[in-house]
């Protein structure tokens, strides 16, 4: 995490006081520069320049580079807007949704210490869509009922109006008509029957259907990983295997465990170790060529898988924490199945993207300090 120095900011100097980290012949930055200079010396016009900036970072995340670093025009435009955000209503903030955003950025990645107090940025909550409740076996059969219900009213109104009719002509009917109305009666009978067994048949189905959903869904679901920061205290190779190599990993608070890694083609043991490496730790233990190993260390690789290299926690991650990922806030499961094959499922959705960034169907592998990532761009990870 980059770190600024305490020394108070005066608002009328920006550009003098970052001058001495900025080259001249830099364009862009001091573009940004005479921005923050502009802003912290015009009284009654910085609503109308954080305008402005609001319509220019609508259109990229950061205002120079490509964001795992801050860059001098980033920290230079936030110390100077900073003071003046902080004294705006939140009703008026809500008009530069795009500042607010990178501001919560900026400070959460750079280290200001006490000279800047942080912006409280109220953030969206994800809400999952919820599955369309069933319709209640109650409700069918009542409705059932009021349509039997109903034409049993029907029939006696049928009934009445024989009834006007003359003797001679209701005997007549009755005798003609008696057999008729048993086997409608029957019919009837027999088909609601039918439809009740129609009925309980379509409600298994959909019972059934979303569950499997369901679980199809929890199987290819990110959070039932535990995926953690971890250092490599030492490594070495495997004594009956030429292709794998062991290490031991520290994953904070005492918790110490042993791994086995296919990487002795592409790192040696001194490679590895001190290194801080991102891994599965809730995989299911086991011997891998009478070796005990327990996790699994993401790598990031090439399509032919000619480069392999392990995935690299931003600095200033702290070792054990639990790598996020944006809209998936579930627990991770105590130890996988391995005969659901979930990682099988998981892993063809892991990838590095064009800046290196690993992701999860493109949502970045995220610590407090801010993303992990690889050399490798645009490769597999697994």
């Amino acid at each position: 995490m980059s770190t600024v120095s305490n020394t108070s900011i005066e608002e009328s100097d920006i550009a003098s006081l970052f001058s001495h980290i900025v080259n001249s012949s830099q364009d862009e930055v001091m573009k940004w520069v005479k921005f923050s200079s502009d802003f912290a010396g015009s009284d009654g016009k910085q609503h109308a320049l954080l305008d402005n900036l609001n319509k220019d970072l609508s259109q990229k995340s950061v205002l120079l580079g490509d964001g795992l670093k801050p860059s001098v025009a980033d920290i230079v435009v936030f110390a100077a807007v900073q003071a003046f955000v902080s004294r705006v209503s939140d009703s008026k903030l809500q008009k530069f949704p795009h500042v607010l955003r990178w501001m919560d950025y900026i400070q959460n990645i750079v280290d200001f210490g006490t000279t800047l107090q942080k912006i409280n940025v109220a953030k969206s909550v994800f809400v999952p869509p919820c599955h369309p409740k069933k319709a209640d076996k109650g409700d069918t059969e009542s409705s059932s009922k009021k349509a039997v219900s109903g034409q049993k009213i029907a029939d006696k109104s049928n009934g009445s109006a024989d009834s006007k009719k003359p003797v001679g002509e209701t005997k007549a009917s009755d005798n003609k008509e008696t057999k008729p109305s048993a086997a409608k009666d029957n019919k009837t009978s027999g088909e609601k029957k039918k439809d009740k067994s129609a009925g309980k048949t379509a409600e298994k189905a959909s019972e059934k259907a979303p569950e499997k959903t369901a679980d199809k869904d929890s199987e290819c679901n990110i959070s039932i990983l535990n995926i953690q920061v971890g250092l490599i205290r030492k490594a070495w190779k495997h004594p009956s295997a030429d292709s794998l190599l062991v290490e031991e990993i520290d994953l904070g608070d005492g918790n110490v465990r042993q791994v086995v890694s296919g990487l002795a083609k592409y790192c040696s043991p001194d490679d590895l170790t001190n290194r801080h490496v991102v891994l599965i730790t809730n995989v299911k233990p086991g011997k891998l060529r009478d070796v005990m190993s327990a996790g699994l260390v993401l790598c990031a690789s090439t399509e032919d898988h000619t480069a392999v290299e392990p995935l690299i926690p931003p600095e200033g991650a702290k070792i054990g924490e639990r790598i996020s990922f944006a809209g998936f806030d579930g627990k991770p499961e105590d130890v996988l199945n391995p005969k659901k094959k979930q990682l099988d499922k998981i892993t063809p959705h892991l990838r590095t993207d064009e800046n290196g960034i690993a992701t999860f169907k493109g949502i970045p592998f995220t610590t407090s300090a801010g993303p992990c990532r690889s050399s490798i761009r645009n490769g597999n990870v697994k």
